[in-house]
């Protein structure tokens, strides 16, 4: 009887199937949807910005950051030309004005005994909606001095001056003519006053300058005076700027539509036992603090008990420096910058050496665009 033939037992492998493109089509689908609705998104965002009513204090508000900024003349593309140039006129107006006010105030330093028990300079964290930074409180008035570059030509690190002077602690202060952002730090705005001498007259023909200072008795100065004036009330270390944003305790800036923008922050005030306070303000970096507007901080001012507070130059100057340390993050893509003056914190101010670098040079004639020399 024959055997039937068995089957084999292999079996054949199947290949695998393809991969259905639908899935890659899907995805470039999606993407593609994603794609369109942010265009929609930001078409829509664009149109209301430009065009709603209730968008009109956030047109405002980019325009005034982007004017303390290196690209003013972006904000023409926000608020158009014309309502640029008023905008920047009716500041500077409205800035004058702030520092109109006579100021009343009277510092009543607290017992000797009690200041020698404090430290001379203390540093507190400040944060707030958007912005992080720092307040320095400075115990004793009569400890501070303004500090100026020692090389003709360049303005100089507020970190290189409280190194090269000894200095305790170090604040940038006044501004500078800065032409295309590029100056060499030289050619102080207004008057430099140090020392109780004027180191510095940029005035021209200019009666008076708003001033930010200290008289020989440690009383803050803050506001437009002339140089006359200035002389008769004994200031001691001063600088051209504004504005002054709490004047006899009040504050001068409503609320914070009339806060000049978003931009790193530099000021200094006082509080009725003469302390004095300086406010630093980081800004322009995403992540960690984007900066403050002038209510901000005559709001950290006023909390911490200034009687009279004065706005400093900000931006990419503003710069805090204690025991040889930069306490700050500075803006400037190229860390500090080249400045004319500093507010400066010593132990012992009757020994610091700080020459008139300016004595002898015509204001006129100083180029502040000139490359710098290492």
């Amino acid at each position: 009887m024959s055997s039937l033939p068995q089957r084999s037992t292999v079996r054949r492998k199947k290949k695998p199937a393809p991969k259905p493109k639908r899935k890659k089509r899907g995805f470039f689908r999606t993407l593609f949807r994603v794609f369109m609705f942010c265009i929609i998104l930001l078409i829509a965002a664009g149109g209301w910005l430009y065009f709603a009513p209730s968008a009109k204090n956030t047109r405002f508000l980019i325009a005034d950051t982007l004017i303390t900024t290196q690209h003013r003349h972006w904000a023409k593309y926000i608020i158009g030309e014309d309502e640029l140039k008023h905008r920047v006129s009716d500041y500077t107006k409205r800035f004058e004005e702030m520092g109109d006010e006579v100021d009343t105030h009277e510092i009543e330093p607290e017992p000797e005994t009690v200041v020698v028990n404090k430290p001379l300079v203390q540093v507190e964290e400040v944060t707030g909606s958007g912005y992080s930074g720092y307040v320095m409180i400075v115990n004793d008035p009569k400890k501070v001095r303004l500090g100026v570059p020692n090389k003709i030509g360049s303005g100089e690190k507020v970190s290189s001056m409280v190194a090269r002077t000894g200095a305790i602690a170090g604040v940038n202060g006044g501004g500078f003519a800065d032409p295309n952002w590029k100056g060499n730090g030289f050619k102080p705005i207004g008057v430099v006053i140090s020392q109780g001498k004027l180191f510095y007259n940029g005035l021209g023909g200019k009666k008076s300058t708003q001033i930010v200072g200290i008289d020989k008795e440690g009383k803050m100065i803050a506001g437009n005076y002339t140089l006359e004036q200035l002389s008769k009330m004994g200031v001691q270390e001063a600088v051209t700027f504004q504005p002054r944003i709490i004047v006899n305790g009040k504050g001068q800036i409503k609320n914070a539509a009339e806060g000049w923008g978003i931009a790193p922050r530099t000021a200094m005030g006082q509080r009725a036992d003469g302390a004095l306070l300086f406010v630093v303000i980081d800004g322009r970096q995403p992540g960690y603090s984007i900066g403050a507007n002038l209510y901000d901080v005559q709001q950290i001012m006023l909390k911490y008990g200034a009687v009279i507070a004065a706005n400093l130059d900000g931006g990419s100057s503003t710069v805090l420096v204690k025991d040889n340390t930069i306490v700050n993050k500075p803006s400037s893509q190229y860390g500090e910058r080249y400045l004319p003056t500093a507010f400066l914190v010593f132990e012992d101010p009757e020994s610091a050496k700080i020459k008139n670098i300016w004595e002898g040079l015509d204001p006129a004639k100083i180029d502040a665009g000139k490359k710098r020399t290492k």
